[in-house]
């Protein structure tokens, strides 16, 4: 391939470059191969959780599928943060600052080495985004590859999945379940690798790789530990060989369009609330305006069509088990909640990669949109006097979706988490969490250790939380999250006080305290910013630029201010 157009020709060609080839030559690679484009392999593989143990695996199958293809493929991998190990302490802040820093890492690497491709293989929640936001960022030819799901654990003759041991807390504290009970739980309920089971975060943005074209189709469902990812891995490798001589590069891929697709199969398969975080953050790296508005409008718009938990009865698995996220797509086309035009890494319309995909008869794992679970999605966009820049809710299984009670503040998910569990709270309680924001936070921690105990006590219809921190995936209940702005710029949720009645609505989409515009006025004169603990370091840096959730949660201008893209250098 005539390397005169790729990255590559800047470290490898020419006399000049001479020192450079000997560093490829002390690795073993031949002339011909220093010859040939260089493709990046990028993995999240590492040993912090089963998410990523399997992905060094599918990374030397995607090299294989490169070399063949004509390609030299170069493997690195990034960081992950595992949220089921960060969840509940200060660890958990360290969570969506790892996105930034996974994009970041790809970015350097691939422009250090001006490398000309690239397969990126995730498994955890922030690498998904991390690597589809760095392809965008970049624009060589790319192709996504998700790691695969955990098979389900068996406890009781029943599926479980780390959920219920979060949940099995609250039980414990509640004194529903034993302690020997739970520590039988914890140790069945993740029998190997692969990330957690649910439409959780993980799985959302999975299937969201299929559905904005990153991914080739059919590959997010196959479960981590199958070796039939392995001829997947393999695809990817020969497909961004392809994609180098005829294209399309990522942001031909990632349209308005194209992220309208994506919203649309998070709502339809009630998937993670953090999609409002990713897509925008995705957006934005192609120089598009996409925000939490913008998601919001597709889910009220899509029907929810995957009984799925959380909020369902079934798991990954199950999907992969009658054809995987290629019935979900399938499914909302045929019913009209598709751009069927937008293009793929195949080459190929969305719309002709699904042509032979049939949605199976006699299952109800995934419906067909005239039998929907609900006629809007399973996650719903709020705003109202307490989120002027809106917040969001998973509505998907949800009993109470209309809920008015007093607010119960809490300045830390911590000071929350120990109300909970010595039951400092009552039946009809709003109960608050502030300063958890992006930037106050900062990074914006999850809070499924809070929500999940609370369910575990049998509270989880009972009471509603809010918060301008973020919720897991597999969090349910009438909890909200993403309020903006956040406590720490001045928002309203800074300025609530104990007592005031709060007004949820999630089937309106509408989220109020009951204070008069000129009370709020008078409060917010009276309010001081507050000091959080990361005074240095990678979460101070990260504090410093991040912008609200409603746009991402970002901390650079994007694509729309770039003066130059890198594949084009």
């Amino acid at each position: 391939m005539d390397k005169s157009r790729l990255p590559s020709r800047h470290a490898t060609v020419g006399p000049e470059r001479a020192p450079h080839r000997a560093f490829y030559y002390a690795m073993g690679l031949t002339e011909e191969e220093i010859q040939q484009p260089i493709v990046g392999v990028v993995s999240s593989w590492n040993e912090a959780a089963p998410c990523n143990i399997a992905l060094k695996r599918q990374a030397e199958a995607a090299k294989r599928g490169v070399k063949a293809a004509g390609g030299t493929p170069r493997e690195f991998t990034t960081i992950t943060v595992t949220d089921g190990i960060a969840m509940g302490h200060a660890g958990m802040k360290s969570s969506l600052v790892s996105r930034e820093t996974i994009a970041d890492s790809v970015e350097l690497t691939v422009r250090g080495h001006c490398y000309d491709g690239l397969v990126g293989i995730a498994g955890c929640d922030k690498t998904l985004p991390g690597l589809m936001m760095a392809m965008l960022r970049l624009n060589v030819p790319s192709v996504f590859l998700y790691g695969g799901s955990i098979l389900p654990g068996r406890f009781h003759d029943r599926d479980v999945t780390v959920l219920d041991v979060f949940e099995g807390v609250g039980r414990h504290a509640a004194g529903s379940m034993s302690l020997d009970e739970l520590t039988a739980l914890e140790k069945v309920a993740c029998p190997g690798a692969g990330s957690c089971g649910g439409q959780y975060t993980a799985n959302s943005m999975a299937y969201v790789s299929e559905a904005i074209g990153l991914a080739l189709p059919g590959s997010a469902s196959p479960p981590a530990a199958w070796e039939s990812r392995d001829t997947y891995a393999e695809a990817c490798g020969a497909a961004v060989m392809r994609l180098m001589q005829h294209g399309p590069r990522p942001r031909d891929i990632v349209t308005i369009k194209a992220l309208e697709n994506a919203a649309a199969v998070v709502a339809a398969t009630g998937g993670s609330t953090n999609a409002t975080l990713h897509l925008p953050a995705m957006a934005h790296e192609a120089g598009l305006s996409f925000d939490l508005f913008d998601v919001a409008a597709v889910f009220a718009r899509t029907p929810l069509i995957a009984d799925l938990k959380p909020g369902g009865r079934y798991l990954a698995k199950d999907v992969h088990d009658i054809g995987g996220a290629s019935v979900v797509l399938k499914a909302l086309l045929d019913g009209g909640f598709l751009h069927g035009d937008c293009i793929t890494v195949t080459g190929r319309t969305i719309a002709d990669d699904l042509a032979s995909v049939v949605v199976p008869v006699n299952q109800d794992v995934v419906r067909p949109v005239i039998d929907a679970i609900s006629p809007t999605g399973g996650l719903v966009g709020m705003r109202g006097n307490l989120a002027p820049d809106g917040a969001v809710v998973k509505v998907a299984g949800l009993h109470t979706r209309r809920f008015s009670g007093p607010a119960l503040v809490f300045e830390s998910e911590e000071e929350a988490m120990a109300a909970v569990m010595e039951r400092r709270y009552a039946a009809g309680d709003v109960l608050v969490i502030r300063y958890e924001g992006p930037r106050g936070g900062p990074g914006m921690r999850e809070m499924l250790s809070t929500t999940s105990a609370i369910y575990g006590q049998g509270m989880g219809d009972e009471v509603a939380l809010i918060t301008d921190g973020r919720f897991s995936g597999a969090t349910r209940g009438l909890c909200i999250g993403h309020v903006g702005p956040e406590a720490a710029v001045g928002g309203p949720i800074g300025l609530l006080r104990n007592g005031d009645i709060i007004d949820i609505d999630a089937d309106g989409g509408s989220l109020d305290v009951r204070l008069s515009d000129s009370e709020l006025a008078e409060r917010r004169a009276a309010w001081l910013p507050r000091k959080h603990d990361f005074q240095s370091g990678a979460i101070w840096r990260y504090a410093q630029t991040v912008s609200q959730a409603r746009y991402g949660a970002v901390v650079h201008p994007g694509g729309l201010a770039e003066s130059h893209c890198y594949a084009d250098a």
